[in-house]
């Protein structure tokens, strides 16, 4: 853990029609799992992310909670809050995506009334298309 200058997130445009927090905590989630934060990185203040992103504070401090429960960061008091340094942490963020992923998956398939293994068959069908007409207009 360093008190280094507190990383910055990239520009981030939140979706006022869901969870403002729950897009927060998921974009950090992200960076610990792709390792573009990692363990012992220090996060910015509650209330400078709060105004870097035009939130309410309470906003930002909810967000830190559920990943602080889900044991992605640590608040040390007088210092900051940092990135977990416990081995694993990314492949806890990465797990708990991939939860949400499936569920997703698995509520459109429920919705349809198919099979998960059919619908994800379906798009794969339909998207090796798309990638076959994108990959031929390349120069």
């Amino acid at each position: 853990m360093t008190l280094d200058p507190p990383w910055q997130p990239p520009a981030w445009e939140l979706d006022p029609s869901q969870p403002l927090y729950e897009q927060i905590a998921h974009r950090i989630r992200v960076e610990i799992a792709a390792s573009r934060l990692p363990g012992g990185t220090r996060l910015p203040s509650v209330r400078d992310l709060a105004a870097s992103l035009r939130v309410t504070p309470n906003t930002v401090m909810r967000a830190y909670a559920e990943l602080e429960q889900d044991g992605l960061l640590e608040t040390f008091r007088g210092q900051g809050t940092f990135v977990a340094r416990s081995s694993g942490v990314d492949a806890r963020a990465q797990a708990r995506i991939a939860r949400q992923a499936f569920e997703h998956v698995r509520r459109v398939a429920a919705d349809l009334g198919m099979r998960v293994e059919d619908l994800l068959r379906l798009g794969a069908e339909a998207g090796g298309g798309e990638d076959d007409d994108a990959g031929s207009h390349r120069v």
